[in-house]
């Protein structure tokens, strides 16, 4: 009896065809899948980035309340400011006015005072000219009282007549105009008064001109 011949060639592995099937629709699936995926996070980007964005302009929304509110306050200030120094302004010229009144009101009685002096004076050169062509004695009488008046209504005013000759020269108030020699007098002394000076106070109105000795 022949031995048989064992087939010494492997058999081919069956293939299952529905598991190729499977793989093959697998791969579309696992495509599906990713895109799937990428669309989500592209998404969910897109869902950061509106939140992202809507978080900012709640934050942009609300420092822009903040700063109308600070402009606000400041504007509220600058009126204020506004007020008060138009309230100075207005003030202060006020009080120039009443301190121009006022002054005005002062030299007003300053000069009432000074000629309510000066009338007296006018009214005896009035008398005293009657007689410059008639009684030639009356008329120097008149001159003379007119003159010894003088003095006591310049006092009033607080005004004083100064300069006289035999006084020393003191050049704060005597103007020299003339030196001359003169033995019978000292140094810088008045010789003569050519116009007697006139003092307020302490103030000088007007130098006395005079001639000084040596």
């Amino acid at each position: 009896m022949k031995n048989k011949i064992k087939n010494t060639y492997m058999e081919k592995p069956k293939v299952n065809n529905t598991d190729v099937k499977n793989e093959q629709d697998a791969v579309p699936e696992t495509e599906e899948v990713k895109e799937t995926a990428a669309a989500e996070e592209e998404t969910k980007a897109e869902d950061k980035c509106k939140k992202d964005k809507k978080s900012d302009a709640k934050k942009l929304k609300a420092e822009i309340e903040e700063l109308k509110k600070a402009l606000e306050a400041e504007k509220v200030r600058a009126e204020e400011a506004t007020d008060k120094y138009l309230r100075v302004v207005a003030e202060y010229d006020n009080f120039r006015k009443r301190s121009q009144k006022e002054k005005d009101a002062v030299y007003g009685d300053a000069v009432a005072d000074t000629v309510k002096g000066i009338i007296p004076i006018i009214d005896n050169l009035q008398y005293a000219q009657k007689y410059q062509d008639g009684d030639r004695e009356k008329f120097a009488e008149g001159v003379e009282l007119i003159l010894s008046k003088v003095p006591e209504t310049l006092e009033k005013m607080n005004i004083k007549m100064f300069g006289e000759a035999g006084e020393q020269f003191n050049p704060e108030i005597h103007n020299a105009v003339f030196h001359m020699e003169d033995e019978t007098l000292g140094e810088n002394v008045i010789a003569e008064v050519l116009q007697c000076g006139y003092m307020h106070g302490d103030k000088v109105i007007r130098y006395a001109m005079v001639k000084v000795a040596n």
